[in-house]
């Protein structure tokens, strides 16, 4: 889904607070993202074991958004995931993404890391009031096979003729591979 411009200036939701007094669309949100990293996770697991990198390309390339229209059609809320260095043109962060994104970046220079970052904030649009959250995504060892820099040719191959504007490679264990989006409207 594209998202209108930004109308008025986003309110931020201090990730502090949620460490007493847990926000509900933050923990919505937490829910949807754990659903979706984990049932990708395991079949990107499966895919590997049953015929490695090449054959669990396959499953981001078609099963990752699938999963993210089931669990949609399931509620009020959208998941996505984006990145500043898409493979898919599909997942290239609007501005607002972007900025976010971008901060992610900037802390994880100051020493976080990236299985510890996101951000919430509520926003007007020109459709009225959204909560928005990101939650890193950190490049894991089963990620490296294909977002890695040393990918084999049978690898490169595969994502050359799936993603001929593949941006994401040359990813290093603990990087931010990209963000799972969640928005809600309000």
């Amino acid at each position: 889904m594209k998202y209108q411009a930004i109308l008025a200036t986003a309110i931020l939701i201090s990730t502090s607070a949620w460490a007493t007094q847990p926000d509900p669309l933050v923990m919505e949100s937490r829910m949807a993202i754990k659903a979706f990293a984990g049932e990708l996770k395991g079949e990107l697991q499966s895919a590997m074991k049953a015929g490695g990198p090449v054959n669990a390309i396959g499953v981001c390339h078609t099963r990752a958004p699938e999963i993210a229209e089931a669990i949609n059609s399931k509620g009020k809320l959208n998941i996505s995931r984006v990145s500043l260095k898409n493979r898919n043109t599909g997942n290239a962060p609007d501005a607002w993404q972007k900025a976010v994104l971008e901060e992610f970046e900037s802390r994880i220079t100051k020493g976080e890391t990236a299985d510890k970052i996101d951000h919430a904030a509520t926003v007007n649009t020109a459709n009225g009031k959204e909560f928005r959250y990101m939650k890193a995504i950190p490049t894991g060892d089963i990620c490296l096979a294909c977002h890695g820099g040393n990918n084999s040719d049978d690898v490169k191959a595969k994502l050359d003729k799936l993603y001929p504007d593949d941006k994401a490679r040359g990813f290093n264990k603990g990087d931010i591979r990209g963000a799972f989006y969640v928005s809600i409207p309000q």
